[in-house]
């Protein structure tokens, strides 16, 4: 990707089970700090499902929680920009995918009306929800990544908010041996987050975090298919990515996953790594923050962006270009490639 295409990163907010603020989260992430703690269901061995909550003090559920969640979140990512210029940013909202078991009624139709709300501000036209999950985030930031080149806004925000904790969606995976218990090691621990960034253009001030690359791939022998794995679809997104960013595998010097617990995933990343690496790497990295969170759906993208942030600010990453990677259980998968400048 030339320079001049390539989004900056400003500012993150973020809300998970670790932290109510992207400093927060994100220390305890590099810190590899957890907190679960038992929901109010119960598995079919007759023990409480344990989960990632986040700690809200008002006790609200559904689209009420959703929202609440992703308007602290926004609010922390604009905390820099003065409300009476929100109308003049665009919003793009990522949610749960619309074959995601349990997930809630009127999402589309109803929830960014409720952030705005919440919030008591009004986004700029070309605002819009993007329902495509895991990948969800990498979608949206080649929407804004056009808004911004074709100088339809100055700024754009994006954020993302999900919940795997309603008891559709845990019965859906727990009858299908894919959640972490004590007689499952091989599964993921679910989690709730709400997640936002401000993005503009390439500004060449110091410290500013790139996305130069974006791309996308499907995998035929996805989590719940019968085939065998191969990661086609995840070595196409990052190919595709790295291609984007005018960039090599062997450029990078960590990967930063949504990976949350499961074989199947790390699998297909070593696997992936495998077909895109031409060069022997000594070290190689591979970060994945939900083994502090949990899996958290379509928020993972942008806690995935805001632990990269936040490494990159405190001078803690091991090098200045970063591999993200994402995956939805229905075979869709994204990949980005970010840069941190010499200055």
């Amino acid at each position: 990707m030339a320079s001049h295409d390539a989004v900056s990163i400003r500012r993150t907010g973020l809300v998970t089970s670790v932290g109510l603020t992207a400093p927060a989260s994100c220390a305890a992430i590099r810190a590899k700090l957890t907190n679960p703690s038992e929901t109010r269901f119960i598995d079919s061995n007759g023990k409480w499902i344990t989960a990632h909550q986040v700690p809200l003090e008002a006790p609200l559920r559904g689209l009420r929680r959703l929202a609440q969640m992703a308007a602290m979140a926004i609010e922390e990512a604009l905390q820099d920009v003065p409300m009476s210029e929100w109308n003049g940013l665009p919003l793009l909202l990522c949610v749960a995918e619309p074959e995601r078991p349990g997930r809630a009624d009127r999402l589309d139709d109803q929830l960014y009306q409720m952030i705005q709300a919440e919030l008591g501000a009004s986004f700029a036209n070309g605002s819009g929800t993007f329902a495509q999950g895991h990948v969800g985030v990498a979608i949206a930031l080649v929407q804004a990544r056009s808004m911004l080149a074709a100088g339809k806004a100055r700024q754009v925000v994006i954020a993302a908010v999900d919940s795997l904790l309603s008891w559709p969606t845990l019965n859906h995976y727990e009858q299908r041996d894919r959640l972490l218990t004590e007689k499952n090691s091989n599964g993921f621990m679910p989690g709730e987050a709400a997640g936002a960034v401000l993005v503009t253009p390439l500004s060449g001030e110091s410290g500013e975090l790139l996305c130069t690359g974006i791309g996308f791939g499907h995998e035929a022998a996805h989590i719940d298919s019968e085939q065998p794995l191969r990661a086609d679809g995840l070595s196409q997104a990052i190919s595709a990515a790295l291609a984007d960013a005018g960039s090599k595998m062997h450029d990078m010097n960590v990967r930063i996953t949504d990976i949350s617990g499961e074989q199947y995933y790390f699998k297909e990343a070593s696997l992936a790594l495998s077909r895109t690496m031409r060069v022997t790497k000594k070290c190689f990295d591979l970060w994945h923050p939900a083994e502090c969170t949990g899996d958290v759906g379509a928020a993972s993208g942008i806690t995935i962006l805001a632990a990269a942030k936040a490494a990159c600010d405190k001078r803690y990453i091991p090098g200045r270009n970063i591999l993200v990677h994402m995956a939805n259980d229905a075979g869709q998968r994204a990949a980005m490639t970010l840069h941190l400048p010499k200055n």
